[in-house]
């Protein structure tokens, strides 16, 4: 390393997904590698590393924020150089590099392996050859991490920017993925979560057939590793292989993050998914007859172009009647360049705020029965951090998944540590957390 790169440090701000995440924790890695001290305050730290989301438009409004904050800050001198990552310059980084000369480098996802010798290129030192050394510095507490299985997406979905970021799916070598989380369990991470924009697509484009039992079956040899989870399976490639593996593996979290978006037949192709309503429904039954111990996550777009008050009034009575687990809600965001974007009938703000609202008060009802449901049971918790404000340890289930779902706060008896697995009794739900004692 040059002398005059000896002790800068860096620091991150990661505003991206899950996959993103994972392209960040690799790229900190590499320049740990290289000699960089990483640190976790932007204020003691001489490069700033953003990373950011572009998928709807109010994550490109915090990344923008974050960014200009940054760049205040290098303005009074308190840090020497900011990067931006992530999906935000993937997707606009000329329009970008105009508008905030401030900014020193807007990394694009190529650019990632070659952070080192970027950052040696803002110093004016000369370039060092790449290294190959594979490794991560994990950005979130707690004794998971996140397994990026493939990138991009191939589903066209007409309100979706993915596929204009990110570009076609592509499923990454499974030998690689195993490598990998070999690595995560030797460094003390006791579940996986797979994510990439559709896990259950998982090989098609790489092996010519699906792959993701192959290579769940294999992660759940690995030494260590105690839970897998999937993110995110679209609901026309939830097989019954699948949903018959994930019931009766021990290793695989009964828990299924599956985007439905809606219910309404016109809505539905109109989005172009590839399940039709009859089939949705067909499928959600299915979960909730023959596999009742899989807990349900799913997300819906309320406020699409042309949705009208009776297809809306059909989402909510779909939410009452399915009684999912959890569901999240997002109003429609018209993204520049998707086929929604041009459509007619786009729905007025206001309309979408009252809709939001009420499917959500919809689903916390459904969310908080299914909780108190769970009071006076006990189950297997592993335990992700400490609360210092509430004095509380804080941790997940296998029904739960952290960061997404409820946490569960865990009253201290002397005998806990971060990334214990114990069996917690739960005596209250807060609509928010689930708070027990340890049996």
């Amino acid at each position: 390393m040059d002398e005059r790169l000896k002790n800068k440090k860096v620091s991150a701000i990661s505003l991206g997904c899950d996959k993103n995440r994972v392209d960040l924790e690799k790229m900190l890695f590499r320049l740990s590698d290289y000699g960089l001290e990483i640190v976790d305050n932007v204020s003691d730290a001489n490069i700033v590393i953003v990373n950011t989301c572009a998928f709807i438009t109010p994550a490109k409004k915090e990344a923008l924020s974050n960014i200009f904050e940054m760049c205040l800050l290098k303005s009074k001198g308190k840090i020497e150089k900011v990067l931006v990552s992530g999906c935000l310059p993937q997707r606009h980084k000329t329009e970008l590099c105009k508008e905030i000369p401030e900014v020193d480098c807007f990394l694009t996802a190529k650019d990632n392996e070659n952070i080192c010798q970027i950052i040696e290129k803002l110093y004016n030192v000369p370039e060092s050859k790449h290294q190959e050394r594979f490794g991560r510095i994990f950005t979130n507490r707690g004794s998971f991490a996140y397994l990026k299985i493939a990138e991009g997406c191939s589903n066209a979905c007409s309100y979706c920017t993915i596929p204009r970021i990110k570009g076609r799916y592509i499923s990454f070598d499974m030998d690689t993925l195993i490598d990998e989380a070999k690595y995560l369990a030797k460094n003390g991470v006791k579940e996986l979560i797979l994510v990439a924009q559709d896990v259950t697509r998982y090989g098609e484009d790489l092996y010519g057939q699906n792959k993701l039992l192959e290579l769940c079956k294999k992660l759940c040899k690995i030494d260590g590793i105690q839970w897998i989870r999937l993110h995110y399976a679209y609901p026309e490639k939830t097989t019954d292989k699948l949903l018959e593996f994930i019931a009766k593996e021990d290793k695989m979290c009964k828990y299924l993050d599956i985007p439905l978006q809606h219910i309404d037949e016109r809505i539905l192709k109109s989005m172009r998914r590839h399940l039709d309503e009859e089939k949705t429904r067909q499928l959600v039954k299915k979960l909730k007859e023959k596999y009742p111990q899989i807990a349900l996550r799913t997300t819906f777009i309320v406020g699409y172009p042309t949705e009208t008050r009776a297809d809306f009034a059909k989402l909510c009575t779909f939410l009452e009647e399915s009684k999912f687990d959890y569901a999240g809600f997002f109003p429609y965001y018209r993204e520049e360049n998707t086929p929604s974007y041009f459509m007619n009938g786009q729905v007025r703000e206001f309309i979408k705020k009252i809709r939001l609202k009420k499917v959500q008060k919809i689903q916390n009802q459904i969310a908080s029965n299914h909780a108190r449901e769970r009071l006076g049971k006990s189950f297997l918790t592993l335990v992700d951090y400490f609360d210092e404000n509430k004095g509380v340890f804080v941790g997940h289930t296998e029904f739960l998944s952290p960061t997404v779902d409820f946490g569960v706060e865990i009253v201290d008896n002397g005998h806990i540590k971060v990334g214990d697995m114990i069996m917690v009794k739960f005596s209250d739900f807060d609509g928010e957390n689930f708070k027990g004692e340890v049996v």
